[in-house]
Parts: structure tokens; C-alpha cells; sequence
């Protein structure tokens, strides 16, 4: 069933109302959903400088059938195992009958944060054992912390394209105003408009939401969100304003990936910190520098923010935030991101990073 609740959040040209920016924020206007597009070259969305940093609460819409597959289970406790391998069925946590996916996961502003930005990004496979039609690529419902579901429309073009035997799309919208009245907490997102089913290039699909924010107890960051939508038989590289890092620096640097193949090597996310320096490959425990697109949801630290289901494999969605610290030892004057996929067919949605002013 596709049905959607009554619109509650949107403004006479059908999008989320444009919150505030602080003065040294640069965003592309709201518009009205606009037309798809198979291909969106990575241009940054937003940048500040300011003290404060990024959280980002993000969760998969699909998953493998646990009944009929018995490997289901422990995959979804971290298995390796990719999404091709299994029949797979939407995630639905709300008991609402209106809805045929949804999930949730935590936004955790710090104590004294801000909300200066956010943004959610939504996408999935559109062809798998069904063919999903492309109408409500630009649609999702949304709930804040305790809230009801309001629809949300797309306020930039779409992303949309047919290609390695998936039918793949990106759309994103600005929720700035939402999420700074709402605040921390558990987010949830329903309907996104993906296929479930079986094939070989997999079912694959989930959400982002990335928040910026701004908190005076915390270091001065240079903070970028760039954002387009392709398969990665090309790399994606972006970089930093020209601001000059200095040595021993902080940050973290998170991405957005579709159909990355836990066990599948040759993807890989590498900073540069200038024209002289070699790139560094990233990763950590749960993301190997060789294997970065391999289905997880991650971030520094003990204890990662809350999820509604919490699986370790999520079997093609890839939303991972890195620490920076001993990449930026030396500091560097040119900083770049390149993400590239050498043999997983993957695809890339977006890249952030909160990286330090000064020390």
C-alpha cells in the first residue's frame, strides 16, 4: 500500500520552508521538486565556519526476509553476506497501516548546540523482483521525536538513473526548520521508494539526516556538505574552502553510499592534505580502508546513536562517519576527499566534513 498522510509541513510551493542561515552560511536556495536527472556532478550544499561540528542519525528501509532465509539473523548481527544473496522485504517499525517502510534512528545534538543546517537524503533501487514506478522518488513522510508523520518533497533536482541492473535514485530536501524546533532524539522515515524482491544487482535503500550545528564550548570547524548522485565508475572528489589546517588538528569526515558489498574490496574513502602529500586511505574497526562501502552504519566512539533496527549489516547502505585526528597530524593547505569504487557497484550520495579552523 502507497499511501500518504495529509501534507503538514510544506509551504505553498509544496517544499519545507527555508530556515535562517547564520551569516557566514552558504546553501542553494529551496524550490519546488524539480525534474530527475541521471547524473548530479558533487557540488557543495552548505558551508560555515563556526564553532560546532555535524551529527548525523541515519538508517536502511530494507532487509533480508528473517523467516525464509535462516542466515538472515546473523547476517543482520554482521554477517557478511551482500544483498543479492536473499529475498528482501521493507523494514517497518511504526505499526501504522499507511505505511509500507519506515525506521528510525537518533539525532543527538551536544548540550548548548544549535541547529544552523539540516538536510535528509533518501534513496534506494527502484528494480529488483518488482519494478517500483519513479512518481514518489521525491516523496518521504517524516516524524520528529514524538511527533506525527509530515510528507516531505524533494526541494532540488533528483537524481535518477538506470544503469549496472539496478534503477537508482537520490533525492534530499531541507529540514533545518524541523529539526531545530524538534532537537535530539529519534527521527523516524517512512515510504521511501524502494523495491523489495530478488535479483542480482540486490535491494538496497535508507536515509540520512545531516545536521549542523553550531556550540561556543567547541572548537572553530570549518563544516562542508557537498552532495550529487552517481554510480561510482568514476571517482567523486571534493575539497575544502583553501582554509590552511593547522598541524594537529581534529575532525571527521562522514559519506553516503548506495549497494556497497560488505566483503567486496576496492572501495575506498582517501584525504589529501595538500599537493605534495600522499592520500591517506581511511577506516576504522568497522569499516576496513580497502572495504569502506560495506554496509554499515558507523561512527566514532563507544556508543553510537540509537537505531529502530539496529543491524550491523544493512545490506547496501552505507552511512559512516570517520575520525580525522592522525590523518591530520601534519596539517595541510589543500584538503580533498576522493571516494572511488573499483570494483563494487556502488553509488555515492553525499560527503561532509567538520574539519578544524585552528588549534
Amino acid at each position: 500500500m502507497r499511501k500518504f498522510l495529509r501534507p503538514l509541513l510544506r509551504t505553498a510551493a509544496g517544499a519545507v520552508a527555508l530556515a535562517a542561515l547564520p551569516a557566514t552560511a552558504v546553501a542553494r536556495p529551496v524550490a519546488p521538486p524539480s525534474p530527475e536527472t541521471p547524473r548530479l556532478a558533487f557540488e557543495r550544499r552548505y558551508h560555515a565556519v563556526q564553532h560546532g561540528g555535524f551529527v548525523r542519525a541515519a538508517n536502511a528501509t530494507i532487509s533480508c526476509r528473517a523467516p525464509e532465509a535462516p542466515s538472515c539473523t546473523a547476517v543482520r548481527d554482521g554477517r557478511t553476506a551482500v544483498n543479492g544473496d536473499f529475498d528482501m522485504f521493507y523494514v517497518d517499525v511504526d505499526r501504522d497501516p499507511n505505511t509500507y517502510n519506515s525506521s528510525r534512528a537518533e539525532v543527538r545534538v551536544p548540550a548548548g548546540g544549535r541547529v544552523t543546517y539540516a538536510r535528509l537524503y533518501w534513496g534506494g533501487n527502484l528494480r529488483v523482483g518488482e519494478q517500483k514506478p519513479p512518481q514518489d522518488n521525491g516523496r518521504v513522510l517524516i516524524a520528529e521525536p514524538g511527533g506525527e508523520y509530515k510528507e516531505l518533497l524533494a526541494d532540488t533536482v533528483v537524481g535518477h538513473r538506470v544503469a549496472q541492473g539496478a534503477d537508482a535514485f537520490q533525492a534530499s530536501a531541507d529540514v533545518t526548520e524541523l529539526v531545530r524546533k524538534s532537537g535530539s532524539g529519534l527521527y523516524t522515515v517512512a515510504q521511501v521508494n524502494t523495491a523489495m524482491g530478488r535479483s542480482a544487482a540486490g535491494a538496497w535503500g535508507g536515509w540520512t539526516l545531516v545536521v549542523a550545528y553550531e556550540n561556543a564550548a567547541e572548537p572553530l570547524r570549518d563544516l562542508s556538505l557537498w552532495d550529487g548522485f552517481d554510480s561510482l565508475d568514476s571517482p567523486v572528489d571534493v575539497q575544502l574552502s583553501g582554509r590552511r589546517v593547522p598541524a594537529g588538528a581534529g575532525g571527521r569526515v562522514g559519506l553516503v553510499a548506495y549497494d556497497g558489498d560488505r566483503g567486496i574490496v576496492g572501495d575506498s574513502l582517501t584525504l589529501s592534505t595538500g599537493h605534495r602529500s600522499k592520500p591517506v586511505a581511511l577506516g576504522d574497526a568497522a569499516d576496513p580502508a580497502d572495504d569502506v562501502l560495506n554496509s554499515t552504519i558507523s561512527e566514532p566512539g563507544d556508543v553510537p546513536a540509537r537505531r529502530v533496527p539496529a543491524y550491523a549489516n544493512t545490506l547496501g547502505y552505507d552511512s559512516d562517519v570517520f575520525d580525522l585526528g592522525s590523518s591530520l597530524r601534519g596539517g595541510g593547505d589543500q584538503l580533498g576527499f576522493r571516494l572511488v569504487s573499483h570494483r563494487d557497484a556502488a553509488w555515492a550520495g553525499a560527503l561532509f566534513a567538520a574539519v578544524d579552523a585552528r588549534n
